[in-house]
């Protein structure tokens, strides 16, 4: 059972901790039944289900469409992220795609599209997916190269490449971003609904990493798709991407939280229960020093992540500086911890289908994933010389 008494921090309300707890008891109960890591396709497709007949994803669309809150609460989906991924990383990819290739829709959708997709979305009978990346372009927008050039007077034809695509191969409806021309570079991008079975879609190929799960390369040749299906206007598309991402980058921090303490958890029991020299292998001072240091890195983790998300959710408009800076520190901190907990296993903790073992692969994706930290870094700074430069403007004024 991961711990939930963070949950009584002030970043909180009684709906948080209801939803915490009720889901960890769930969790606890049903994630382990519909996960088979030997086929991922398969278990995200019936996590997703399972999910939805819970009323879990109630949480990734807004009350108006059978959601949890008027809008998406960003506490609420870290919580989920935090919960499910500490019982199985399967489980909140499952979750996180439904959240992240539905968010756009629900951020910047027509009355119209929000009502196509969401509702099938929430109840676990239609999978989503948010296809951004390429082969030349991942944490650079800027340089995207796929094409949405008009077709006639109410369609686009989209040309061009997506790569690491999650869900790719298994989902309903991607989220395309292409270049559209309004403007040079990232100004010059829009946004669409594809469904998946739109002609000129294919799966280009699917993609093995050490972590698996669904995951591909998309090619559109010719792939027509109506502007009804536009998310925000012309040339608004990179500023639908940065407000979905100011969303869900949070949630990614939240996860790897969750990983970090699986691992703390098995570290702990380990050392506690493992005899070395007559002793438990807790009495050994280096070992104290290990769980001290994760403990303080969780700790400063979980505030990062929940000073992001409490900032979205009381109205700040854009949280860029503090959402890149929990993602930053929360996946490299969740390396840290969990290399400390494969090193309290020993030679079991490199064993194929010890826990520990499985939470070192899983945890080496976030720290890329949605941004590599590096990434994340050049944000932060940016937004603090950005910060410096607008409070010295003010002051000569």
């Amino acid at each position: 059972m991961p711990p939930l008494s963070h949950f009584s921090w002030p970043f909180f309300d009684a709906s948080h901790r209801q939803f915490g707890s009720t889901l960890a008891d769930w969790a606890g109960r049903e994630v382990h039944k519909h996960v088979d890591h030997a086929d991922v396709d398969k278990s995200c497709r019936a996590l997703v289900r399972a999910l939805g007949d819970a009323g879990w994803l109630k949480a990734v669309v807004p009350a108006a469409y059978g959601g949890l809150h008027e809008k998406l609460d960003v506490r609420t989906l870290c919580a989920a992220r935090e919960i499910l991924s500490w019982h199985d990383s399967l489980a909140d990819f499952a979750f996180a795609m439904q959240g992240l290739g539905t968010g756009s829709i629900s951020l910047f959708g027509s009355d119209a599209i929000k009502a196509k997709y969401l509702p099938p979305v929430r109840e676990g009978r239609h999978l989503a997916a948010f296809a951004l990346s390429e082969p030349e372009a991942g944490s650079d927008v800027s340089a995207l190269a796929t094409t949405a050039t008009k077709d006639g007077p109410g369609h686009v034809r989209i040309d061009g490449m997506k790569t690491w695509i999650s869900n790719g191969g298994i989902a309903d409806h991607y989220i395309v971003f292409a270049r559209t021309g309004e403007a040079p570079g990232a100004k010059g991008l829009s946004a669409y609904v594809v469904d998946a079975d739109t002609p000129g879609l294919e799966i280009a190929g699917r993609i093995d990493v050490i972590a698996p799960h669904p995951l591909a390369a998309l090619r559109f040749t010719g792939c027509r798709v109506p502007l009804t299906n536009q998310l925000g206007g012309p040339g608004e598309g990179f500023k639908v991407a940065m407000a979905t991402l100011d969303i869900f980058r949070s949630t990614v921090a939240a996860a790897a939280l969750g990983l970090a303490r699986r691992g703390f958890d098995e570290m702990t029991e380990r050392s506690a229960t493992r005899i070395l020299f007559g002793a438990p292998l807790a009495d050994l001072q280096l070992t104290q020093a290990a769980i001290a240091d994760s403990a303080i890195d969780i700790d400063a983790a979980a505030l990062l992540v929940y000073r992001a998300a409490w900032e979205k959710d009381r109205g700040t408009a854009r949280i860029t500086r503090e959402s890149s800076t929990a993602k930053a520190f929360s996946t490299e901190m969740a390396q840290r911890v969990i290399d400390r907990a494969v090193q309290i296993f020993g030679g079991n903790g490199v064993r194929v289908g010890v826990k520990v073992e499985a939470l070192y692969r899983e945890i080496r994706a976030l720290r890329i994933y949605e941004g590599a930290t590096e990434v994340q870094k050049l944000i932060i700074a940016r937004e603090v010389l950005k910060t410096r430069e607008a409070t010295r403007r003010q002051a000569a004024e």
